[in-house]
């Protein structure tokens, strides 16, 4: 159907411009004389499909416009909301609370939208005065009002009054703190009028804001990961910073702040809440953490909540999410409350929500699904967990931070290989789920790379659970073959980054648990069977191996009173990935050229004979290893151990 193509289209057009929409929010509808079809819930304009469009029958649908409801306003909603449902042919998708006033528009198109220079503009003092000023009497304006039905009916007569007196439909609805509706019988037709009515807006506003992104101070890996477990009541919350120009004009004081210390819109009320913490005292770390510490313990002992923006001074924005994916959202909301804010001050200053109107948004039904839809669920076994894998651009790292993903954690890839690091973080990005990947660039065995390695974690997830010291190399060979630099590089990254390693995480894992003193944390060590047994001319690997399991107990014992536990897991050969099987440099062709194995001639002889020695007759694959590693962070009775996982060639003496 043209119409419902033509719907698709413009909701996407809209939908991928953030200056448009944040966090999924507006809607779109298109309707003929017998049916409209309307947003769904839950679904975003961005990638919208037909299955995004609930369809209900306009007869049905108009039945609202005549009906007396309860004077009630929630029981009112109530029944206003089972009508709709019943007026719903798609029974399985929910239609957009404002389905009535897009039906009650006499064009075949509307498109409502959240865009921030008209919030600017509709959360300024004088709203109306500008308005007049820009667009005449051209356009309906409606004053705010709660959401739902009696906004639906104020909009009703609106445009009944509107089209008396103009002798047509109104195309432009400006709705204060909320947004804009715009409707026409086209879709191109929709698109100039918007075009005109930004064309007016920039002409309006006194200054552009600034674009300019801000770096993070050094020093967050020494409060932010403490901050999260303030904010951790019972489920571990996940947090994200950000600075930018836009955030440093409104975090620079407590004046700057009180601009953006209430909601000017609903949306920003169901992403964020309706209260937000400024921090002041952030040049000292310690002064910091005092007044962190007091100020979100009150706001919990008052709210009944944490917060879930926390804005900090000189330093930047800081989200509280139930997961990552949450944080994003709850970020780009907040941002744009700011931008809204600052445009405001064209149009007579800052126009916030009342407390009344506050109130109703935070206990609507309807918002509360919203809530619901953007809150997700849970299902992995290490959900939300954030969990550093060295050496995960490729190979055994790469294979366990997938399935890791596939468990739910929000992965960080530290790997010196830019290309492939990359590559696998926006493959594990674009895995469906609430958690996130990224890739940073690490030298293992660089403390100053390790440390930046930490900084890009905490921004990025506010903090650390699992670390799994993977990265590791091999050069193969005996005593004549083997050169002291190659003994010395497999040394350094095999044992030598271990260290290193844990001691950067452990300071995190550390501050965690000095501020949430029951939470467990994990430091795992993907090790060998080589460490629980030599190697013939490989012993450099083994050494190292044999090394980081003395290492691994060790660590255990010093950072048991934090709950940290230590544990190495002990793979077998792992045949398919590229350490065995690269045709150049793999140990298969190493091993044959190194004649490790007796009577060898080709790399399936080399392979048949490491087979050979496996009982259960299978090489390890990451997965396997996966298995082990979810078994010690679910085990709080266990560390200190180096736990095999090679099909039965190595076993615990």
């Amino acid at each position: 159907m043209e119409g419902l193509e033509n719907l698709i289209k413009i909701s996407q057009f809209y939908g991928k411009n953030p200056e448009m929409v944040i966090a999924g929010g507006g809607n779109t509808s298109y309707k003929n004389d017998e049916n409209i079809w309307v947003k769904a819930s839950g679904h975003a304009l961005a990638i919208i499909t037909e299955d995004g469009f609930a369809k209900l029958d306009r007869k049905k649908l108009g039945l609202i416009s005549e009906k007396t409801y309860s004077a009630d306003p929630f029981e009112r909603e109530r029944q206003i909301k089972d009508d709709l449902m019943d007026a719903t042919i798609t029974k399985d998708r929910r239609p957009s609370v404002e389905t009535s006033m897009h039906d009650a528009i006499e064009y075949a198109y509307v498109v409502h939208l959240h865009p921030t220079k008209v919030n600017g503009l509709m959360c300024g003092n004088e709203v109306e005065k500008y308005l007049d000023e820009l667009f005449g009497n051209q356009v309906v304006y409606i004053p705010y009002i709660d959401p739902g039905y009696v906004l639906f009916k104020e909009v009703e007569k609106q445009l009944a009054k509107f089209k008396a007196e103009k002798g047509k439909a109104a195309q432009i609805i400006f709705l204060q703190n909320h947004g804009i509706f715009v409707a026409a019988d086209s879709i191109e037709e929709i698109e100039t009028i918007y075009n005109d009515v930004f064309a007016k807006l920039n002409d309006a506003l006194k200054e552009e804001l600034p674009e300019e992104v801000l770096p993070i101070r050094d020093d967050i890996a020494e409060f932010v990961p403490a901050i999260r477990m303030m904010v951790s009541e019972e489920e571990i919350k996940t947090l994200k910073l950000r600075n930018n120009a836009v955030i440093a004009q409104f975090a620079k004081d407590a004046a700057a702040f009180d601009k953006v210390a209430k909601p000017f819109t609903p949306d920003l009320i169901v992403y964020c809440k309706s209260k937000y913490v400024f921090i002041e005292q952030t040049e000292n770390v310690e002064v910091l953490l005092k007044e962190a510490k007091e100020k979100i313990a009150a706001f919990i002992s008052t709210n009944g909540f944490a917060p879930k923006v926390i804005l900090l001074k000189g330093i930047g924005l800081l989200a509280v999410g139930d997961h990552a994916a949450q944080c994003d959202t709850i970020l780009d909301v907040y941002e744009d409350a700011m931008k809204i804010s600052a445009y405001s001050e064209s149009f007579g200053g800052q126009h916030f929500m009342t407390p009344e109107q506050i109130a109703f948004i935070d206990t609507w039904e309807v918002e509360n699904y919203r809530r619901k839809i953007a809150a997700g669920t849970s299902v992995g076994r290490v959900q939300n967990k954030t969990i550093i894998v060295t050496g995960a651009a490729m190979g055994f790292g790469e294979g366990i931070a997938r399935h890791l993903t596939e468990e739910g954690a929000n992965i960080v890839v530290a790997d010196i290989n830019e290309e492939g690091g990359n590559k696998t973080a926006a493959e594990l990005a674009a895995m469906k789920g609430n958690n996130r990947a990224i890739f940073v660039k690490t030298n293992v065995a660089d403390m100053d790379s390790l440390a930046n390695l930490m900084k890009e974690t905490v921004a990025t997830f506010g903090g650390l659970d699992v670390f799994v010291s993977n990265a590791g190399v091999l050069r193969a060979g005996g005593l004549d073959e083997m050169t002291p630099e190659n003994f010395e590089f497999v040394t350094k990254i095999n044992y030598n980054a271990y260290f290193y390693c844990t001691k950067v995480a452990s300071k995190i894992l550390k501050l965690q648990n000095a501020f949430k003193p029951d939470y467990y944390s994990d430091i795992i060590q993907i090790n060998s069977k080589s460490g629980l047994k030599g190697s013939k001319k490989n012993f450099a690997y083994a050494g190292g191996k044999f090394g980081g399991i003395g290492l691994t107990q060790s660590f255990a014992l010093e950072l048991a009173p934090e709950k940290i536990k230590v544990n190495s897991v002990c793979p077998g050969n792992f045949y398919e990935g590229p350490l065995w099987s690269d045709p150049e440099n793999g140990l298969f062709i190493q091993y044959l050229n190194a004649g490790k194995v007796p009577g060898a001639k080709t790399i399936d002889d080399v392979k048949q004979f490491y087979l050979d020695q496996v009982p259960l007759g299978k090489g390890c694959s990451p997965k396997d290893v996966v298995k082990g590693i979810l078994y010690l962070i679910d085990q709080e009775n266990e560390t200190g151990q180096a736990l095999p996982i090679s099909g039965g060639q190595s076993m615990l003496h």
